[in-house]
């Protein structure tokens, strides 16, 4: 029987925040934005419809969290979050996630999306700290 791994897809651009009841949670490493990505844990999950309707709803509790855990981490970095996105694209990584994305009408691709948009900046070590501890006290984790 197979085991659930994130897709390897993820390793290039994120990191591991720790597990949450339903979703393993990534820090996107793009400075440029607070931004969690959610990834309920099954096997051959694509879409939101393929979940049970008890983990659809754990699904959106724990965004609902997230979205709380990316404006937290805005404040820690004297960025406040305006505007919450989330998407469950999935047409480059098929796996089901969620992003959670940290807005501002200040950023590098307000109002459009942030796909595409510029290069992706790493997060200086002090910011880094920051932001993952906000993150994880927000999510408990």
């Amino acid at each position: 029987m197979a085991e659930f791994a994130p897709d390897p897809a993820f390793d290039a651009g994120s990191m591991v925040i720790g597990e949450l009841a339903l979703c393993h949670v990534r820090l996107q490493t793009d400075a440029r934005w607070p931004w969690l990505i959610l990834i309920p844990r099954g096997v051959g999950l694509r879409e939101i419809e393929d979940l049970s309707a008890a983990d659809r709803a754990t699904l959106i509790a724990e965004s609902v969290l997230a979205g709380q855990a990316v404006r937290a981490m805005g404040a820690a970095l004297g960025r406040p979050v305006e505007k919450l996105n989330m998407a469950a694209l999935g047409n480059v990584t098929a796996q089901l996630h969620l992003h959670v994305i940290g807005r501002r009408a200040d950023d590098a691709a307000w109002p459009a999306p942030v796909w595409g948009v510029g290069t992706s900046e790493a997060y200086e070590a002090q910011a880094l700290t920051l932001g993952l501890g906000a993150a994880r006290a927000t999510l408990n984790l």
